[in-house]
């Protein structure tokens, strides 16, 4: 649930998808003069050299180089914007939606490192040139988004497009610009398009502040333990921590850092409750200080600039304004289907919290289930019911084995062979990324590079994510895609394996599926690889399956001593435990979503943000005894940015998708392995990108609408909706 999928435009700079689907161009003969008499230096403006038709320079990346990049960068693009709208031919989309597609690609090279520097090798020095730079990048996007001649242009050829159709794949790219336009204010008069600037300049500031001080308090807070604190704690995590301590100076120690991956498992396995305390409280308090990095007032007025910006456009509230284009259309529909799920999560809570409550009461440690307490009595609960012991099976869960893994399921349903590229042959940006060629098995053909980035780090953002630094496109010569995941697990001593819980695995198969998403993609356009938020999710969640089919498990859940498979009995116990603790998880993703939702739908004009967190899920009956998965004053996917404000409840939306599909592969001859499901898969839902309607795409699929009974059979709840 933690993933970010943002294309890298919107990566950490918070550019809404304009910039991302459309950039701007001249006529092309114009643009390549113009450019090959550009003298740029600037290595983070300069076309990617080297083998597999050119990668980052990630090894000659330098900050300094960051905010003259981005300012030529913008530059450039605005002159192309200039041929654009000086263009007397009458608009067609080749003369306005080509060379809007062309457009940008210093700016986006400028970006893809940009990225890199924010959520992977951050540091105070390059936030301080990311705060400097937002406005300006601000008043960049305004200058096209408010550019009435550009505008007017596609205006026209949209008009155009509505009596004499284009291709499909074309008209599709029409649509989608013209609706992005449109929705950002190009129809606004000039008054209301001054003011759309000024808020989005005031609200691209308050990103960045939220999301330094999100990763200020995820640095700024780390729980020292010594020897005789480690009870519970398996040797490969005693070990991980000790490294953690020594890499901050500490040997000797043993450190919980702030992030998810480093805090869940102390939760989970630590007999030292008031340190599980600690813990906990460190990391579900990020933003919530009351310091100089606490985000309640960067919150407030992010709602208040979001409900003034789509007033200017008519609408009542920014959720109307966002769920138009999306599958849900509309936030009634988005709560309909979250109510829906959300008294049988809670019901499910409480029975977790009972079975809870008496595994303590019967070892006799007179405490009553606190929030510190949730993961730690659920493994005893766990062990109980079904003799399954969440570390016992993490001796099987090694990342390399899990990475070749994932191989085989691509190689199954894709038709992919994933090859590693020597070090040294690819520049990456930390020692511990690495680089595999991904090519098509039967032709050979190559498909693109994968990057790895697996451990935390300092300067590196919480969680787990996917992005590309190019992606598939063919209407300009073909590019292939170079696709990155990036993970947080807590590395290793010198010579250990990574282990990882049974939720990291899957969460490491999610982001693999957003990888193959982009790999498989046969669009010509780059508009149409961009996404419908509560549909991207859909595929990642889908891959998420495989990792519990018997070929996977037989194969390549093998211990780490023994190299022996994962027991049938084993297997066994996991499979029969698939529902368990489904109360927690689907509870604590829903509150989010559904305070996503409601923060949005409320009147922000004297909002007490941490007030109304709690008054509102008091009203929904929250279980006092979990809270939600991102706490307001750290939500990063709703308040960093734009990508998932009013759409965390997408992946709900996806995962009724994903239930319904995945009974598809269950019905099938060859199950989850049978290859006519396979190719319906690709061919329908992952090659197409944003190509066609999500909804027609589903459909092509499964023959009909997605279900929800699905889903509430793969959670174990009661089905009661019809």
């Amino acid at each position: 649930m933690n993933t970010q999928h943002i294309s890298k435009t919107l990566q950490t700079i918070a550019i809404f998808s304009l910039i991302a689907i459309t950039g701007c161009n001249k006529k092309k003969e114009t643009v390549e003069n113009t450019h090959s008499e550009e003298k740029i230096s600037n290595t983070l403006l300069t076309e990617w050299t080297g083998p597999y038709s050119g990668t980052p320079a990630f090894d000659k990346m330098n900050i300094a180089d960051i905010k003259p990049a981005l300012e030529k960068g913008m530059e450039l693009n605005l002159a192309e914007i200039d041929a654009i709208t000086s263009n007397s031919d009458a608009p067609t989309f080749e003369n306005t939606i080509v060379p809007l597609e062309k457009s940008g690609q210093e700016l986006n090279r400028v970006f893809t490192y940009y990225g890199i520097l924010s959520s992977n090798m951050s540091s105070p020095e390059f936030r301080k040139i990311q705060k400097e730079m937002a406005p300006k990048l601000s008043d960049f996007r305004s200058k096209i988004s408010q550019n009435e001649i550009l505008f007017q242009r596609i205006k026209a050829v949209y008009d155009n497009s509505q009596k004499q159709p284009l291709e499909a794949d074309q008209q599709r790219v029409v649509q989608l610009t013209y609706e992005q336009f449109a929705m950002n204010g190009a129809e606004l008069d000039t008054e209301k398009k001054k003011r759309y600037a000024e808020i989005n300049k005031e609200l691209s500031e308050l990103y960045t502040n939220f999301s330094n001080n999100i990763l200020a308090d995820e640095e700024g807070y780390v729980t020292y333990l010594t020897k005789d604190q480690l009870g519970g704690l398996s040797e490969p995590l005693i070990k991980a921590y000790g490294k953690a301590a020594a890499d901050k100076g500490q040997e000797g120690t043993y450190a919980v850092t702030n992030t998810r991956s480093s805090m869940d498992p102390f939760l989970k396995y630590s007999t030292e409750r008031a340190l599980r305390e600690k813990v906990w409280k460190n990391y579900y308090s990020r933003g919530d200080n009351g310091d100089d990095k606490d985000n309640n007032e960067n919150i407030a007025k992010i709602l208040k600039l979001r409900k003034e910006r789509v007033a200017l456009l008519g609408y009542n509230n920014y959720a109307d304004w966002r769920l138009q284009n999306r599958m849900a259309k509309n936030p009634e529909n988005a709560m309909k289907l979250m109510n829906a799920v959300w008294p049988a999560a809670i019901a499910r809570v409480k029975e977790e919290v009972a079975d809870m409550q008496a595994v303590a009461d019967a070892n006799k440690d007179n405490i009553t289930i606190e929030p510190w307490d949730y993961r730690y009595y659920a493994e005893k609960v766990r062990k109980k019911k079904y003799d399954l012991d969440s570390d016992e099976v993490k001796q099987y869960l090694q990342l390399d084995k899990l990475t070749e893994a994932m191989f085989f399921v691509a190689g199954e349903l894709f038709n992919y062979e994933f090859t590693a590229v020597a070090k040294g042959t690819v520049p990456v940006f930390h020692e511990d990324v690495n680089v595999w060629e991904v090519k098509d098995k039967t032709s050979g053909e190559h498909i693109g590079l994968w990057y790895l980035d697996p451990f935390a780090r300092t300067g590196k953002r919480s969680g787990a994510w996917a992005t590309t630094y190019r992606s598939h496109t063919t209407f300009d010569g073909k590019k292939t895609v170079l696709a990155s995941n990036n993970s947080n697990f807590v590395k290793p001593a010198p010579g250990e394996p990574v282990l990882v819980s049974w939720d990291d695995a899957t969460t490491f198969f999610h982001e693999f599926g957003h990888a193959l998403h982009f790999f498989s993609s046969e669009v010509r356009y780059p508009t149409l690889n961009g996404g419908v938020r509560d549909y991207t999710e859909f595929q990642s969640q889908l891959l998420e399956r495989w990792l519990s089919t018997d070929k996977v498990i037989d194969t390549y859940l093998v211990h780490y001593k023994t190299g022996e498979p994962m027991p049938k009995a084993l297997v066994a116990k996991v499979k029969k435990a698939a529902t368990f603790n489904q109360g927690f998880a689907t509870t604590e993703y829903l509150a989010s979503a559904l305070m996503d939702m409601k923060f949005h739908l409320a009147d922000p004009s004297n909002i007490d943000v941490d007030a109304f967190e709690k008054e509102t899920l008091a009203a929904l009956d929250m279980p006092k005894e979990l809270v939600m998965r991102h706490r307001t004053p750290h939500f990063g996917h709703v308040f960093s940015g734009e990508g998932y404000a009013t759409a965390y409840y997408g992946y709900m939306w996806a995962d009724v998708l994903t239930s319904d599909a995945a009974e598809a592969f269950a019905e099938a001859p060859n199950g989850f392995y049978d290859k006519e499901v396979a190719a319906k898969l690709v061919k329908y839902l992952f090659a197409p990108r944003n190509a066609m309607d999500p909804a027609e795409a589903y459909r092509l699929f499964r023959g009909r609408d997605a279900k929800i009974e699905a889903l509430m059979k793969d959670r174990g709840f009661p089905i009661t909706v019809k």
